[in-house]
């Protein structure tokens, strides 16, 4: 598969990626203002960037392990030749990651602990933005073993990880004070996602999808599963800025299903049969209103979350199975990444609206109306009057 503007391989198969926030952006990559210099409000943008991790793992396979940053240009839809920062990991993967929402950095989990990373800014003349290894040591993450699930909560307040092990830890942000320790939270933990409120914690592991009340240190709901379905990914959603559902993968026989979930009396609302292949990556857009999945065929789809019909698809948008997608942080963009070791940026398009526009319809009934009335009074032009006695 050749590159294009908005796909590009970066040489190592990708497991974590994240989009860069704009909060850190501002602050970081323009240049100060000079002391005459007036801010006139039309300042162009310093880009978008995205980092990613991933590597050939253990051993001599001659694939590095590193942390690679990228960047991305909306205005031409162009992701850039050459990653902008390239940070090697010696002979440790750089599995999954979590972005700080708040720009702080990142974190990164290891085979055997997690490692903080922070931004390294550039001012040079193209002002680039790179990674550096941290001088912080998470202690209470140390030699825990290999954590398959990092999620940080809206406000960037609560990190929450779960393990190979079946663990699950949620700790205070960046006081690290632990908040929730759970062993035998499932067997393997696959996903976890905080409710926009950062009330609640879901986790999918093997087993049920398990709610926990972040507050109180429980867990609150199970969600069962129906016949042979297999629960894969889940995520939050905001419907309005008062109400909240939850999504979750599930997977069949016949192929990869979506779910959405009440949180308040936690049963199923409904579910719909969305794509043949096994899904194996899943995201929803920051504005609630677009879900995303990866199929193991590499295939992107992009769902409406209002009646799960499918918008789109990107057929073979990465030769292998699809490892992770992440909506930008204004729902414009989805990024995803794979085993291929591609990356790729989709823009999101407007949904087309079919049939005819009400107000042209009111428009022609006015006029109809209009005409109708001028030709029962002989008003018309005696050319269109006899058309309409």
């Amino acid at each position: 598969m050749a590159d294009s503007a908005n796909s590009k391989n970066y040489g190592v198969p990708i497991y974590g990626a994240g989009w860069v926030p704009p909060s850190a952006l501002k602050s970081a990559v323009e240049p100060p203002p000079a002391d005459d210099e007036k801010d006139d409000g039309d300042k162009s943008s310093p880009g978008s960037y995205v980092v990613l991790s991933g590597g050939g793992g253990e051993g001599n396979s001659g694939i590095r392990n590193a942390l690679i940053v990228a960047q991305f240009d909306f205005d031409s839809n162009v992701l850039s030749d050459e990653p902008v920062a390239w940070l090697g990991t010696g002979g440790d993967l750089p599995y999954r990651m979590a972005v700080h929402p708040g720009g702080e950095g990142l974190i990164c989990s290891l085979p055997k602990n997690c490692r903080w990373f922070d931004w390294d800014f550039q001012r040079a003349e193209n002002r680039s933005l790179g990674l550096i290894s941290s001088e912080r040591v998470l202690e209470p993450l140390q030699d825990i073993g290999q954590q398959l699930a990092l999620t940080f909560n809206n406000e960037g307040s609560l990190l929450a990880v779960g393990g190979e092990d079946g663990k699950l830890r949620v700790y205070k942000w960046p006081s690290m004070e632990n908040i929730l320790d759970q062993d035998n939270a499932h067997a393997s933990v696959k996903d976890l996602d905080f409710s926009p409120d950062g009330k609640f914690l879901a986790s999918v592991g093997s087993g049920p999808c398990r709610i926990w009340d972040v507050s109180k240190s429980t867990s609150v709901a199970s969600l069962k599963k129906e016949n042979d379905e297999i629960f894969g990914s889940c995520k939050f959603s905001p419907i309005n800025d008062e109400n909240q559902v939850l999504y979750i993968i599930t997977m069949r026989d016949q192929g990869g299903s979506v779910s959405k979930w009440s949180t308040t009396s936690w049963k199923r609302i409904k579910s719909k049969h969305v794509v043949r292949d096994p899904i194996c990556a899943f995201n929803v857009s920051a504005n609630g209103k677009l879900l995303a999945v990866g199929t193991i065929e590499g295939d992107v789809l992009i769902v409406s979350s209002n009646n799960f019909q499918v918008h789109n698809v990107v057929k073979k948008a990465h030769l292998g199975l699809v490892t992770t997608l992440k909506f930008s942080e204004d729902s414009r963009a989805l990024l995803s990444a794979s085993m291929d070791s591609r990356v790729r940026v989709t823009i999101m398009k407007e949904e087309k609206k079919s049939g005819v526009s009400l107000w042209i319809v009111i428009l022609v009934l006015l006029i109809a109306i209009a005409v109708f009335y001028a030709a029962s009074n002989g008003i018309l032009p005696v050319e269109l009057n006899s058309i309409f006695n």
